[in-house]
């Protein structure tokens, strides 16, 4: 019995097997233009994804540079644009100023002053401020 059942079994593989291979064969005849232009052109599209990205430039990194005119303009000190720079990364009063091994008043006198030169309120109108005037690098390159 279970010889029966498999030797059906590959006739009935090897009938649909010649099915497929005689419809193909017949797709292949009414429309071998057509497939011929589908490859052609998924060739091309592929080749012009591949030059175009190859002669497309990349944006080169380009370094920071400080806009020591707007400094001198705003009358900051060296240790004023250090911690500008400082505040750019998030962190307190409290953690600057064991950064810097000073006083955390100390910090709030050389914030007052930096708010006051940047004609700002708060920390974040202050970096905001701050990179637009180049005076602390970008946030992506900080």
């Amino acid at each position: 019995m279970v010889r029966t059942v498999i030797l059906y079994a590959i006739l009935l593989a090897a009938s649909v097997g010649a099915l497929e291979w005689l419809q193909y064969r017949y797709l292949t005849r009414a429309f071998s233009t057509e497939i011929y232009i589908a490859l052609l052109a998924a060739g091309f599209i592929a080749l012009g994804i591949w030059v175009g990205r190859q002669l497309t430039p990349r944006p080169a990194g380009q370094a920071f540079e400080r806009n020591d005119a707007a400094i001198r303009a705003l009358g900051l000190t060296p240790r004023e644009c250090e911690i500008l720079e400082l505040l750019a990364s998030g962190q307190s009063n409290k953690e600057l100023a064991r950064t810097l091994g000073i006083s955390p008043h100390t910090i709030k006198t050389h914030v007052a002053r930096l708010y006051e030169k940047l004609e700002v309120q708060r920390r974040i109108p202050a970096v905001e401020k701050a990179r637009f005037l180049a005076l602390i690098p970008p946030a992506d390159r900080a």
